[in-house]
C-alpha cells in the first residue's frame, strides 16, 4: 500500500516564513522520497491548506498519511486544531487512513541544535568564561501550561549541560514574561554576555520582533545580548522528523496526557478539562493567499487576475 507523509505547517504572514517552510518540505522529500510520497499543508494564513495537499496525495494512490506537525511545542495547534483538520478530512475519505505523528517537542536532537545554535555564537566572539554567560530561551508562548513546561525543561537541561551561570525563560506572546520583561532581569544579574535562543523553526514576523526587541534593548545595555539563528532544516531538525515518522508508523506518538489541561485538572486551568477538540482558525484560515497548487487547475489569465487583486 502506497504511503505518504504530510507536513503540517502553521503558515505564516511573510512569505519568508513560508518559503523558508518550502525549503524544510523540499529537503524532506529527498531525505523520504524512496519509500514516500511527501507534501505539506497550511493551517492557516497560507495555502495549500491541508485538505488540498490530502486530495493531491490521495490522487497520487496513497492510502496511508503519517500527519507530521511542523510545530516544536504542543499547544492547541497541536493538541486541537491539526488533529481537529485530520479528523475531518478522514471522514472523507473511507479508504485513507490518516496517523498523527507527535510535535517535536522535548527532544535529545533539540536538545543538542540549541547547544549548535549558541555555539556558533559563541565561537565568533571573544572568549569569556561560560560562567560569566547566561542563556535566554525565547518560547512561542501559549495559553497551555504544559507546552510552556517544555521550553522550561528544555532551557534547564541547556543550563545544566552547558555550565552557563544563568538560564531564564521569555515568550514571544501570550505567555508571560514576554521579551521586554524578561530583557531586563538580566541587566540586575552580574553576567557580561547573554546568549538569546529564539525557539523557533523558521523566519517570520514573531521571529523579527525577537530580533528586533534584542537589537534594541542592547543599545541601552551594558550587558552584551546576542541573538542566535532559528533551528532551520539543520541536519539534527531532521532527525527528529525522522524519529517522530518512527512514532507515528509504529503508534508511539502519544502527547503528553499527564499534564495536559484538556484531559486533567490543572491548577488555574480547571474550566478548560474536557472541552471540546475543535480548530479555531475556521474562519480565517488561508484568507491571504490564493491557492498556488490546486489539484487540476490550469494557471490562466482568471488565476493571474484574482492574484492580483489578493482575493
Amino acid at each position: 500500500m502506497k504511503e505518504g507523509i504530510l507536513l503540517c505547517g502553521h503558515g505564516s504572514r511573510r512569505k519568508s516564513g513560508t518559503d523558508a517552510f518550502k525549503n524544510l518540505v523540499g529537503i524532506l522529500k529527498k531525505r523520504y522520497e524512496n519509500q514516500y510520497e511527501v507534501d505539506y499543508g497550511f493551517l492557516e494564513f497560507s495555502h495549500p491548506l491541508y485538505e488540498a495537499a490530502v486530495e493531491r496525495l490521495y490522487r497520487k494512490g496513497v492510502r496511508v498519511i503519517y500527519a507530521l506537525p511542523v510545530i516544536l511545542f504542543a499547544g492547541a495547534h497541536a493538541k486541537n486544531d491539526i488533529p481537529y483538520e485530520m479528523n475531518s478530512i478522514q471522514s472523507y475519505y473511507p479508504d485513507l487512513e490518516i496517523k498523527m505523528g507527535k510535535h517535536i517537542g522535548v527532544s535529545s536532537f533539540l536538545l543538542e541544535l540549541s547547544q549548535k545554535r549558541i555555539e556558533e555564537e559563541e565561537a565568533k566572539l571573544p572568549p569569556i568564561d561560560r560562567k560569566e554567560s547566561a542563556i535566554m530561551v525565547i518560547g512561542r508562548g501559549t495559553t497551555d501550561p504544559d507546552a510552556n513546561s517544555d521550553v522550561h525543561k528544555l532551557a534547564a537541561m541547556l543550563w545544566e549541560g552547558m555550565g552557563v551561570g544563568f538560564t531564564s525563560v521569555a515568550y514571544s506572546g501570550t505567555a508571560f514574561p514576554n521579551i521586554s520583561e524578561g530583557l531586563p532581569i538580566f541587566d540586575k544579574l552580574d553576567y557580561k554576555r547573554v546568549y538569546v535562543i529564539p525557539f523557533f523553526f523558521f523566519t517570520g514576523v514573531l521571529l523579527e520582533r525577537i530580533y528586533q526587541s534584542v537589537e534594541e534593548h542592547n543599545q541601552s545595555s551594558d550587558t552584551q545580548y546576542v541573538a542566535t539563528e532559528a533551528f532551520g532544516a539543520d541536519e539534527l531538525i531532521l532527525r527528529a522528523f525522522d524519529e517522530r515518522l518512527d512514532q507515528a508508523k509504529h503508534g508511539e506518538g502519544n502527547m503528553n496526557c499527564q499534564l495536559c489541561k484538556y484531559r486533567k485538572q490543572i491548577i488555574g486551568f480547571e474550566e478548560e478539562e474536557g472541552k471540546e477538540q475543535i480548530g479555531h482558525h475556521l474562519n480565517v484560515k488561508g484568507i491571504l493567499f490564493e491557492e498556488d497548487e490546486k489539484v487540476n487547475e490550469r494557471k490562466g489569465v482568471v488565476k493571474s487576475f484574482k492574484n492580483l487583486l489578493g482575493i
